[in-house]
């Protein structure tokens, strides 16, 4: 997936949540009503945002974060530009930042609740800025924990720019809505079923050109234009599958903003997802090209 009209390789706007994720280890995920002693904390920067403009950073693309914090988040900011995300259109507003409390298992299985916080306070101002500065075929990737996806994804399409949709946490009616704006389209097992319920069509009918059903440990299918292919995925010891999607996904599209055809970069993305399940954390244990490509290498 190749664009005309510049020599140069494109930028990925990603309009994406900032949390701090606080992380702990527990015996097993709660039940109702339980109360239960965690055996270790941490935290780091997450929300699903963050980790995939980290992984795109990190797979060698480039990509210019929308986002807001709080008045006291410049700490998530700064380990942003740390990681090479380029941070310009990250706005500083008065309510909290947001955060995500993390519940890890021994089989490496999670439940995670958000606090939105200044995730949802983008302004169509906010985003008009940021865009104003893309080119025809630059990416617009979103995800469901920010607000403004139609108002973005309406103005990135005026503007020339290729939408492509994280549709999680999964809302069927707020990814029904998108769906026709967007050329790539990311969902799991169960997502695209719901969709599918939702709309009353196949997911290889919906018109979106690429879309990837993640299947866990089995891979995924993508879709092109409507035609499946599956594409498996590594082995793997899992550890925290928190972020694991994420890194797939920004992969993904670093792949594609570095010229790669639309396989290769799903299967570079296999093996960061992979390797990123045998860490605890989010967006700071995200591997880096370096390490997924002597992970694949040594595989063969």
């Amino acid at each position: 997936m190749l664009f005309e009209g510049r020599g140069t390789a494109m930028t990925i706007f990603n309009l994406g949540s900032i949390n701090a994720d606080f992380t702990y280890q527990v015996p097993h995920l709660l039940q109702a009503g339980e109360t239960l002693a965690a055996s270790s904390l941490t935290r780091g920067l997450g929300g699903k945002g963050a980790n995939m403009s980290v992984a795109i950073a990190r797979g060698a693309g480039r990509v210019q974060h929308i986002g807001a914090v709080g008045e006291k988040g410049a700490w998530a900011t700064l380990r942003l530009l740390e990681y090479g995300v380029d941070t310009r259109h990250i706005a500083t507003v008065p309510e909290a930042t947001g955060h995500a409390i993390i519940s890890v298992d021994p089989a490496g299985e999670n439940n995670i609740l958000i606090f939105p916080g200044a995730n949802a306070c983008i302004s169509p101002e906010m985003l008009g800025r940021a865009l104003s500065a893309a080119h025809t075929g630059d990416w617009l990737i979103m995800q469901n924990e920010t607000n403004c996806l139609e108002e973005a994804a309406n103005m990135a399409r005026q503007l020339g720019l290729r939408v492509a949709y994280a549709a999680a946490p999964f809302v069927a009616e707020d990814a029904a809505k998108i769906a026709p704006l967007c050329e790539l389209m990311f969902l799991n097992q169960i997502e695209a079923q719901q969709l599918s319920e939702t709309l009353g069509t196949q997911i290889e009918k919906l018109g979106i050109a690429d879309i990837i059903v993640t299947l866990g440990a089995d891979g995924c299918d993508w879709y092109h234009n409507g035609t499946p292919t599956r594409i498996a995925g590594y082995p793997a010891k899992v550890i925290d599958t928190t972020g694991a999607g994420d890194t797939f996904t920004g992969y993904v599209m670093a792949g594609l903003d570095r010229g790669l055809p639309m396989a290769q970069a799903i299967d570079l993305a296999q093996q960061a997802a992979a390797l990123m399940v045998g860490r605890l954390g989010t967006a700071d244990v995200i591997p880096d090209l370096k390490e997924v490509t002597e992970a694949r290498l040594s595989r063969n």
